[in-house]
């Protein structure tokens, strides 16, 4: 008994990498957010529980299938090469049946609590699959376009709770947005070479000083994007006040690899990009007006 229960462990956790749990997590939490900030009066448990459970299935399968896309590119790459799928520990077969299966099961989930949502996290699951991963391969516009698919839980969460569109939706989409815009281009810089293996264009294919003249804009822009939730009366001005050291903290860093690219100014611009997020998130939370 004690035998079985090790071979399948195994690959009970493989199938568990590959929607890579932490990233489902930050979805989870942008997606409560968003249902938290656009529901007037208290939450509606049944409801919201659903539309997290389909928004976890439907986001850890497109991870699953991005991985079974891309079985080649990671294994010529450090720092994926012992993911399941480039170690042989799971089948091509497996990966993608896994994959088609939860995420066609996180929709149908959705669908149960409205169209609005379903569509919405089938915009997200389509774009990463059909659009973002192809790219990646071709154009550093691969960036701007999986940005898209990113942002779009806070949107789900927010239709949910409110049950329409509105301009607090696009202000939860846009700081999303660019949020990932300076994060992702840190990352590519910690690991271009790596990606340069894999033949992953995150970075623009001119001077590394278009990424770093990318990053200080798109942390101008975050700045400004992330003081409305209070400006449309989404949130108070705690919020406010903790939005705008967030934001200039984060363009500080910008600036500081602008002007000193390195490793360490890109592993710091992650760090304060995700300070940011976690933090912006909490106070947007608390501070609801």
């Amino acid at each position: 008994m004690a035998v079985l229960s090790k071979d399948l462990a195994g690959p009970s956790r493989d199938f568990l990498a590959l929607t890579k749990p932490r990233v489902v997590v930050m979805v989870l939490v942008t997606a409560s957010v968003g249902y938290y900030l656009g529901r007037h009066g208290s939450p509606d448990w049944p409801r919201l529980l659903t539309t997290l459970l389909g928004t976890a299935l439907a986001a850890a399968g497109t991870i699953a299938l991005n991985q079974f896309l891309e079985r080649e590119v990671d294994a010529r790459m450090q720092r994926t090469r012992r993911r399941p799928l480039p170690t042989g520990r799971l089948l091509p077969a497996q990966a993608l049946w896994f994959g088609v299966v939860i995420t066609a099961g996180g929709l149908a989930l959705l669908l149960t609590v409205g169209l609005l949502p379903a569509l919405v996290t089938a915009a997200a699951v389509g774009l990463y699959l059909f659009a973002y991963t192809p790219l990646k391969r071709r154009s550093a516009f691969c960036l701007i376009v999986g940005a898209v698919p990113g942002a779009l839980p806070p949107v789900t969460g927010w239709v949910v709770g409110r049950g329409e569109f509105g301009i607090g939706a696009w202000v939860l989409f846009g700081i999303l947005f660019l949020w990932q815009l300076p994060h992702t281009l840190a990352i590519a810089t910690l690991h271009r070479e790596d990606y340069a293996r894999g033949g992953i264009r995150l970075l623009p294919e001119t001077r590394l000083a278009t990424a770093e003249r990318q990053t200080v804009v798109s942390c101008l822009a975050l700045l400004a994007v992330g003081l409305m939730p209070t400006l449309i009366g989404l949130t108070g001005h705690v919020y406010l006040f903790g939005a705008l050291v967030l934001g200039v903290g984060v363009l500080a860093c910008g600036v500081l690899q602008a002007h000193s690219p390195s490793l360490v100014t890109a592993r710091r611009m992650v760090l304060a990009s995700l300070l940011y997020l976690s933090v912006a998130l909490i106070l947007m939370a608390l501070d609801k007006a």
